[in-house]
Parts: C-alpha cells; sequence; structure tokens
C-alpha cells in the first residue's frame, strides 16, 4: 500500500449494536449501517469505524471472540430474511420483541443473544426442507470452509450449556474427526443452521458495505489480535497456539501488577510454516466488508507480553520473542547459585504472614506448612514445588487473610525463572526485596546485563514485526491502522511508517511525556499516516473527559479557546472547540466517536454523562458494550443543525 492511497478523511466510530433505528430489534443490525451511511453522507462524513463484529457467545465484549471468521447472530436482522417473507406468525413474534427492547437506554446483550437465536432456529424449522437442498447454502459452504469448525463447535457448545470447550470431558479433535463430525447425518440439520445463519448474517453485512462504498463512504473494521481460549479455533487448531501462556500487558502506572487478558497467546513458528494462512484467511474474509482495518495491540507483531497460564496476574510474564540471562552468564557476574535463588525464588520471613494471622506464631507456622517449606531452622520459607503459579495459592487450604499477603511474596522476585537455566528480569525488578538487598556493585553489574538483554530484544522485536506485519497488510488492499497504545519498543514508529501502517494518536494523550511540563504534540506535529481521534471506546468521552478529568486544563492552556469553554463545563460550544481544533491535525484520517460528534448540539446530552461510555476496562458488568444511540438514525438525519455542524469539523480537517 502506498501513502498516495490515503487521502484526508473524517470519519465516525459507532459499535454496530449501539445503531437504533425503526426497524431494529432492540440493539443495533448489520441493515442499519445503510440509513447511517445516509446519515454520514449528508453530514460530510466518509468512513465509519465499527468495533468487531465476530461471534462471541454469551460474553459481550467484541474481543472475546468465539470465532476469528463468524459473524455476531446478534446483528442479523430478522425481519429482512427472505424465509421470513408472507410469515405472518414470525412477523408477529419479531415485532413483539422490537417492542419490547425498543425504548430501552442500553441492550440486554444475553436476553437478546437468545431471543434471537430461538427466532432463528424457529424460522429455520419452518424453511428447513427448502433451506438443506438449497445450492445456494451448498455454494456458500464451498466458499466458507471455516463454516464447518464453528457449526460443530457450535453444536457441541450448545449441547453443554454454553460450556467452555476445556470443561466438556473430551479431547481436541483431529482433523479427520472433524470431517466426520460434518458428514455425519446425526448433525447435519445443526451444521446446516449455523451455516443458514452465518450465510445470511454475511448476505446483510456485505449489502450495507457494498451500500455505503457506493455513497462513497469506507468501512473501517477491527481486527482483536487474540482468541479466546474458549474459541473454536483454539479447539480445532491447537498447533497455532500456546495453550501454557496467556497474552496480556506488563505493570504500568494504572495497573500495578499488569493486564491477564487470559488468552493464549500464537505460536508463530507453526503458524509461519502454513504461511500464515489461517491468519490471512482472517484479514481476506474482513476485506469482504471492509476497506480499512484497526490491528488491535499492534505491539503484540512485536513482541507479546506471555505470562503462565498458572497465573491469576500479568507481574511474572516475559516478552516473547526475549533474550534470556542465563545461570553462566550470572555465574560470570559473580552471583553464586545461592545468590541465583535468592533472586529468583520468593522468600517468605514468618513474621510477616504471622502480622496478618493475629499474631499467632504457632498458627502461621501451620499454616505455612501446608504449602511451603521451611528453610532450615531459618524463620524463612519457601513455597513447595507443587506451588506453580499463584492461582494454587489461592485454591490451598490456608485462610483467605494469608493468601493475600503470600501472592504479593510470589510475585516479588527479581528474576523469572522461564526454564532450566534461562531467566527474565521481573518488569519492576528494580522495586523487588531480593534487588534492593544486593550490593550497589551487583545491581550495577545485573543492571548492565538486563540493559544489554533489552537492546537486543529490540532487535527481535523489530525482526518479527517487520516479518509478521509485512505479510499480513499485504495479502489484501485494506488500509491498515495500527493500535499502538502502550509502552512501545523503539523501532515502532519506525516499522509502522515503513509498512504505511497509520498510527493511532488519542488527542488527551498525545503527550511529549519525556520533556518538562509533558506537554501537548501541536496538531501539525502529528504524522500525516496517523489517526487522530477525541476518545476510544475504552477512555471516557470527550464530554466526561473536560467535565471530570484533570488533565483537560493542560490542554485548554495548549489550545486556548474562549472563557466559556473552559473544563468543568460542557455545552455544544465546547464540542464545536475541541474538535475544530482536532479537526487542525496533520493525520490522514480524524475519527471521533459518534457521542463526540452528537455534542455539538445539546439534544443528545445525557444527563450523566457516564452513561454515554461504551466501556469502563477491568469491569465486568452488563453496562459495558451496550451503548445504544439517544435517538434513532431516522432522527439523526432530520437534524440539520447538526449535520451542518459535522459538515464544518469535516471541512476544517480536509482543507
Amino acid at each position: 500500500m502506498s501513502d498516495n492511497k490515503i487521502e484526508f478523511l473524517t470519519g465516525t466510530a459507532i459499535p454496530v449494536g449501539a445503531l437504533k433505528t425503526a426497524d431494529s430489534c432492540g440493539v443495533g443490525e448489520f441493515l442499519d449501517l445503510i440509513p447511517f451511511a445516509d446519515f454520514c453522507k449528508k453530514a460530510g462524513l466518509k468512513l465509519i469505524q465499527l468495533l468487531p463484529v465476530n461471534d462471541t457467545g454469551t460474553e459481550s465484549s467484541p474481543y472475546s471472540a468465539l470465532s476469528a471468521f463468524a459473524l455476531h447472530p446478534l446483528y442479523i436482522s430478522l425481519k429482512s430474511l427472505p424465509e421470513v417473507e408472507g410469515k405472518e406468525e414470525l412477523l408477529k413474534e419479531i415485532t413483539k420483541l422490537q417492542k419490547k427492547y425498543e425504548k430501552l437506554p442500553r441492550f440486554q446483550y444475553r436476553e437478546l443473544r437468545r431471543k434471537k437465536l430461538e427466532l432463528l432456529q424457529k424460522i429455520f424449522e419452518s424453511e428447513k426442507e427448502k433451506i438443506i437442498s438449497s445450492s445456494e447454502l451448498s455454494k456458500w459452504i464451498k466458499n466458507n470452509p471455516w463454516i464447518q469448525v464453528y457449526s460443530i463447535f457450535m453444536q457441541k457448545k450448545e449441547k453443554k450449556h454454553e460450556a467452555s470447550w476445556k470443561e466438556w470431558g473430551e479431547p481436541q479433535p483431529t482433523k479427520k474427526e472433524l470431517d466426520d463430525l460434518w458428514k455425519d447425518k446425526k448433525n447435519q440439520d445443526g451444521n446446516l443452521f449455523y451455516a443458514w445463519v452465518q450465510m445470511r448474517l454475511d448476505e446483510q453485512f456485505a449489502k450495507a458495505s457494498k451500500y455505503a462504498q457506493s455513497l462513497g463512504i469506507k468501512l473501517k473494521g477491527d481486527i482483536p489480535i487474540m482468541m479466546n481460549e474458549d474459541s473454536c479455533d483454539a479447539w480445532a487448531f491447537p498447533e497455532y497456539f500456546n495453550d501454557e501462556m496467556r497474552a496480556g500487558s506488563p505493570p504500568d502506572g494504572p495497573n500495578p501488577v499488569g493486564q491477564n487478558w487470559g488468552f493464549p497467546i500464537y505460536n508463530w513458528d507453526n503458524l509461519k510454516k502454513d504461511d500464515y494462512s489461517w491468519w490471512k484467511n482472517r484479514l481476506i474474509q474482513a476485506s469482504k466488508y471492509y476497506q480499512v482495518y484497526r490491528i488491535d495491540h499492534v505491539l503484540g507483531f512485536f513482541r507479546i507480553w506471555a505470562t503462565p497460564q498458572r497465573e491469576s496476574t500479568a507481574m511474572l510474564g516475559w516478552t516473547q520473542p526475549f533474550e534470556p540471562i542465563t545461570t553462566d552468564e550470572l555465574h560470570n557476574l559473580g552471583f553464586s547459585d545461592d545468590r541465583i535463588t535468592w533472586l529468583s525464588v520468593p522468600h517468605v520471613p514468618t513474621n510477616q504472614i504471622e502480622a496478618v494471622n493475629n499474631g499467632d506464631y504457632l498458627g502461621t507456622h501451620g499454616i505455612l506448612a501446608k504449602i511451603m517449606d521451611r528453610i532450615g531452622n531459618e524463620e524463612m520459607w519457601r513455597f513447595k514445588p507443587e506451588i506453580k503459579g499463584e492461582k494454587d495459592i489461592w485454591a490451598s487450604d490456608i485462610p483467605d487473610n494469608v493468601k493475600p499477603r503470600l501472592a504479593e511474596f510470589w510475585r516479588n522476585r527479581a528474576l523469572v525463572k522461564v526454564a532450566d537455566g534461562l531467566y527474565s528480569p521481573l518488569w519492576t525488578y528494580h522495586s523487588t526485596t531480593a534487588w534492593q538487598s544486593l550490593s550497589d556493585d551487583e545491581k550495577y553489574r545485573l543492571g548492565q546485563l538486563i540493559v544489554t538483554k533489552y537492546s537486543r530484544m529490540e532487535v527481535l522485536w523489530e525482526e518479527q514485526a517487520r516479518t509478521l506485519l509485512g505479510d499480513l497488510t499485504s495479502c489484501t488492499d485494506m488500509v491498515a491502522c495500527a493500535e499502538d497504545l502502550g509502552s512501545n519498543p523503539e523501532s515502532l514508529p519506525r516499522v509502522l511508517n515503513d509498512l504505511s501502517i497509520l498510527s493511532l494518536r488519542v488527542v488527551r494523550w498525545s503527550r511529549n511525556w519525556n520533556a518538562p511540563g509533558e506537554p501537548y504534540y501541536q496538531f501539525g506535529e502529528y504524522p500525516y499516516l496517523s489517526v487522530t481521534t477525541s476518545s476510544v471506546h475504552d477512555s471516557s468521552t470527550a464530554r466526561l473527559w473536560w467535565l471530570k478529568e484533570g488533565d483537560a486544563w493542560d490542554f485548554y492552556r495548549t489550545f486556548p479557546g474562549d472563557s466559556d469553554v473552559q473544563p468543568g463545563s460542557y455545552n455544544s460550544k465546547t464540542a464545536r472547540y475541541l474538535l475544530s481544533k482536532m479537526a487542525e491535525s496533520n493525520s490522514a484520517f480524524c475519527i471521533h466517536p459518534l457521542q463526540d460528534f452528537l455534542g455539538l448540539v445539546e439534544d443528545y446530552f445525557d444527563e450523566n454523562p457516564d452513561n454515554e461510555r461504551v466501556n469502563i476496562p477491568g469491569s465486568v458488568n452488563e453496562f459495558n458494550w451496550t451503548y445504544r444511540l439517544p435517538v434513532t438514525i431516522e432522527k439523526l438525519i432530520k437534524n440539520k443543525e447538526l449535520i451542518s455542524e459535522i459538515n464544518n469539523i469535516v471541512k476544517i480537517h480536509e482543507r
């Protein structure tokens, strides 16, 4: 992809489920993108960015997919199915469902998913013979071979009451067993039901995409880097995943023990043997609908933060690929085997646990002896060999008030043992008890070795990213955009630029963090190959940021406006000030959440601005990922003031 294919565009980001029309059934649907494209056309917006749209089963997070290929049944338009045409009873049921949910401020994820699947089963049964004998369906299945694994998996999951495949008590299937399960006539109805649903979803999404393109509007998809461990892909293709490790991110300010996402990491060596066909097919499938796509957590293609699956947190992880510290290297630095053990194995003083066990000395000994071994006659303990991870501490038969303190000690080590004779420094090694006990000379020598290893790993990370991203982004004509937030390798900007992958600039975080005062970058300094955005699905909206978050004052002082747009109060003039400033960005794309555009008129303000969020990271509840527009698209398209205001923002950026 060459730079000259990328034009200055202004767009908006909206989850499909958030769309609301007179026809949608309790939640946004793929066909709702058609009237939404009409709205965008009138407003001058030329790009619509979506969250991931793959089937996530009972999980509402779009980043927790059951399949890398299957679309979410939640987004199907039941009334538009050809099998429903002329079926009055079915149409009445759909209308009843629609009326029940249409006025709710957020959609009821699990309930709607269940109701829609029940209706889809009923529709399928009403036309089963016709559907099964259809040449249309057989041709679609032939062109979408991934459907076989998905259909088999979903049938089994349905029979097991949605339980994870790891709880089925069955070995993972061989390719021959999968073929046999697909051909087995006992499974035919179930297999073809799921295939039929996916065929109709594919039709509806492709129709919406084609319509948007006819208006000169591009669709931007979102490709999550990881797969849920409870996915048909992890179940059917274990060779592509390392199930012993879990992906996440290392400790940082808001996450002192890191983030453990619970997703298995990839086995890139095995994927390479297949020419990355699974990943390439995933992108080729996405290109049926999208012209642009977001690479979620692009950092993971450089290096993934991997933690053993027995760990609850991500503290004891390390990067993959990584350059290990060897026992020989430690010996050469003057560290004996006992010293290496001190650095890499947690040591727990009796009095530290006694302090949380009501000062009971003998009782503390009894508790510790259950999962620890005492070191000689010292008041010092080490975990027994059978304790393999923090999860074993939480599952042990010791008092609950002691477990958190022991978990802290479990994580308190300067070196993480990766394999026999191989170590990785803890991400926060400098704050551990073992490190602080070293002499200044020992700290210097070991610190220099760690710095050398990081320098070598920078080379490994860049080589891997160039290989993976180079191969994957060249397999389609889609424009690639990176989500490159976080602690990034120094090579990341260089690699993205060389491969013409757009980076991400979330305005409130686009600051020179290493300069005195951490100043905001000027909008003219943003790279052309980038995407500017006012907020993202994991952050507060622009309105909430301006009202409640202190760094908004830094923005105002850097980009001053009228006195009545100061942080702490928010109206349409404030939204105009913010979006107009951001439109001055040198980024090729300016893409803002629709909630932030809606702030240009005050008709759509929620009384509680927190309700306008899509997701609150670190929380699991029915609020997350269920945002809906406050008004139907039919009404939005009639709001001349809003359309005029958005057009003005677009003109600033495009000129």
